[in-house]
């Protein structure tokens, strides 16, 4: 009987079944496999599609930023605040302070949310008091925030109301500044997805060169 059982421990030693492995190896196997991966998918991946990406699109892969006089002044995909009556106005911010990328998001508040009501209502007051002479409901974008709190864009009626304003101001006809509006409007992608909308940022840098404002405009 004894030995049966030597032989047994002594087969058992010198022969190999899946998934019979030291500790040592399955930590060997994981940490190359570790390594393989990050090299593969952390370094060499990200560093192929951003070169193609710089070759195919440069100004996308970059940020879409948009320079003026050998200056960056902004991104098309990102807001950036604007006051005053010379100027149209983004959607309100739930990011941070002043459109801050670093805390992008939404308040997540429903409907039925009394705090989301009173804050609607104070940006709408908050609105009468850039624009007095504001005739009709606020468009809803103009007073509600975006899910990223970053959104670039407002809707074409966005716009068309802050028309008035903005061509007072700036001592404008309505009509030159409405045109203005309708060559900024960008339809759906591919003519399915999203919704009309106006780039802000490109669309008050279109405004500038038009009728730069004055002192006391701004």
């Amino acid at each position: 009987m004894a030995t049966m059982t030597y032989r047994d421990e002594e087969l058992r030693s010198t022969t190999r079944v899946p998934g019979d492995s030291s500790l040592r190896s399955v930590f060997l196997v994981a940490a190359r496999y570790t390594l393989i991966t990050t090299v593969l998918l952390g370094i060499i991946y990200p560093l192929v599609i951003t070169g193609l990406a710089h070759l195919v699109m440069p100004q996308k892969a970059d940020g879409s930023l948009i320079v003026r006089n050998g200056q960056v002044v902004g991104s098309a995909l990102l807001a950036q605040n604007f006051t005053g009556p010379a100027y149209f106005h983004p959607r309100p911010s739930a990011a941070g302070n002043g459109y801050d990328a670093t805390s992008s998001g939404g308040s997540n508040l429903g409907p039925t949310s009394q705090a989301l009501v009173s804050r609607i209502d104070a940006s709408v007051a908050d609105w009468h008091k850039i624009d007095p002479g504001a005739r009709g409901p606020v468009p809803i974008g103009l007073v509600t925030t975006s899910a990223s709190g970053l959104d670039p864009d407002i809707s074409p009626e966005g716009a068309y109301y802050q028309v008035p304003m903005v061509a007072a101001a700036r001592h404008l006809p309505k009509a030159t500044v409405r045109a203005l509006v309708k060559e900024h409007i960008q339809g759906r992608q591919l003519g399915l997805l999203g919704e009309p909308r106006v780039n802000v940022l490109e669309l008050n840098l279109a405004l500038d060169a038009l009728a730069p404002p004055t002192a006391a405009a701004k």
